[in-house]
């Protein structure tokens, strides 16, 4: 299959995106596919050059803290899931490291057809520009849910202008407090006036993008169109030996790599029993 599409490739003078490539090529290599992704999330996460380094703990010294937050995300790279849902990924992480987890979880997102929702917390412009849709939240409300492209067009209708040399992102996190909100008002035929976060969101909801996604939502879901194997019958995915195989592979595996630490207690423990012992038969020689 991989020589086929290689050649349709060819024919048809189509040069795909170098990193989509390599993916491609790493999901259709059978029976070595788990490996290769493995191998691939590795070096785009800048985590091969410790791939064989433990991950440590407060009594072993392994990786460094950006490393570690990286293979957290990492694992959630790993495997087929459609739906990923990620919290300040950006912490501990430079600006280019943060884009280049961003950019590879965007094209995995787009090979598998899936979704992924990631928190960032002032993201630099050219992360920001990887994102399809923004979701704005501010004190509880849903102030801009729709495509990157409409959001400074919704402030613009509610009198505030991100200025040219400004980030879009950090406008967004300042254009709904109440401190930094006058710096961006751009109407000269009406004076400034707080615009609290409500206002904001009952405005989203007449904006067209608000409109679309309410009608949207509105209709009912077509179950004909939902795959048999996706409507779950029962409420756990795993069952309860399934769960207690895995637990008990998870502490057999702690114990051999931890079977130092076990040897020295048992050590530890040898010698008072041996003297107690020892102790006990003397006494009773005595009497």
């Amino acid at each position: 299959m991989l020589t086929e599409l290689s050649r349709r490739e060819k024919a048809a003078n189509i040069k795909p995106d170098p990193d989509l490539d390599v993916y491609m090529k790493a999901i259709s290599v059978g029976g070595q596919d788990t490996n290769i992704i493995t191998d691939y999330i590795l070096k785009i996460l800048g985590l091969d050059i410790c791939a064989d380094t433990m991950v440590g703990d407060d009594m072993l010294r392994g990786i460094s803290g950006g490393q570690r937050k990286r293979v957290t995300t990492g694992e959630m790279m790993v495997g087929a899931e459609r739906a990923l849902f990620m919290d300040e990924i950006s912490t501990g992480l430079d600006s280019s490291t943060t884009y280049q987890i961003v950019k590879s979880l965007g094209l995995i997102t787009n090979i598998l057809g899936g979704t992924t929702v990631i928190s960032l917390l002032q993201p630099a412009p050219e992360t920001y520009n990887l994102f399809d849709d923004i979701i704005l939240l501010s004190d509880g409300h849903i102030v801009y849910q729709g495509p990157r492209e409409h959001v400074l067009e919704f402030f613009e209708l509610m009198g505030f202008k991100c200025p040219d040399r400004k980030g879009v992102a950090d406008f967004l996190q300042e254009v709904t407090s109440r401190k930094d909100q006058p710096q961006y008002w751009a109407r000269n035929d009406r004076r400034y006036q707080y615009v609290p976060v409500k206002e904001f969101a009952r405005a989203f909801q007449a904006f067209h993008v608000g409109q679309s996604l309410s009608a949207e939502l509105s209709r009912p879901f077509d179950r004909s169109q939902c795959h048999p194997a996706s409507l779950t019958t029962k409420p756990y995915g795993a069952s309860k030996m399934e769960l207690l195989r895995a637990c008990v592979e998870r502490e057999w595996l702690l114990m051999k790599r931890n079977m130092f630490v076990y040897r020295f207690r048992a050590f530890q423990v040898k010698p008072p029993i041996s003297v107690q012992a020892n102790l006990h038969t003397y006494k009773r020689l005595i009497d």
